[in-house]
């Protein structure tokens, strides 16, 4: 009897020791899920805020030629770098440099003098799409 109570119990151990490994690895799994998450996010929130400051300093230097590019025909432009010359319209697998990421800014024009600037930055990864968003309204502050 006690070698069929041996074979029981290093049946049991060997299920608790499968349980716990199980455990640990999920844990693991999910740690590495969340940093790279947290770590998307970060930079995200870094680049919608550059592109914000980026669209400040060219509206100071020339509220016409900002002006213009927020009123054109589907206003919606991927930046991948910060520059007129190479924004277009977005499409797929615009990313920008060494990332999972895209950032896209949608213009609408509130008066002549006044246009809100939203930011978008996308990344999708195993948990599905995610963005970081932020607005701004630039307003030609020269005029006035």
């Amino acid at each position: 009897m006690k070698k069929g109570q041996s074979l029981f119990e290093v049946v049991i151990a060997v299920g608790v020791m499968g349980i716990v490994i199980s455990a640990v690895v999920a844990l693991a799994a999910t740690s590495i899920r969340n940093s790279t998450f947290s770590r998307n996010n970060s930079l995200a929130t870094r680049y919608a805020q550059e592109a914000i400051e980026w669209m400040r300093g060219e509206r100071d230097a020339s509220w016409v030629t900002f002006y213009n590019y927020s009123i054109v025909a589907g206003n919606m432009y991927c930046l991948d770098t910060l520059s007129w010359a190479k924004a277009r319209p977005c499409n797929a697998g615009e990313y920008l440099s060494a990332t999972i990421l895209t950032r896209r800014v949608i213009f609408s024009v509130i008066s002549p003098t006044d246009v809100e600037a939203e930011v978008t930055v996308l990344w999708t990864d195993s948990q599905g799409t995610h963005q970081v968003a932020t607005s701004t309204v630039y307003t030609d502050w020269r005029s006035r």
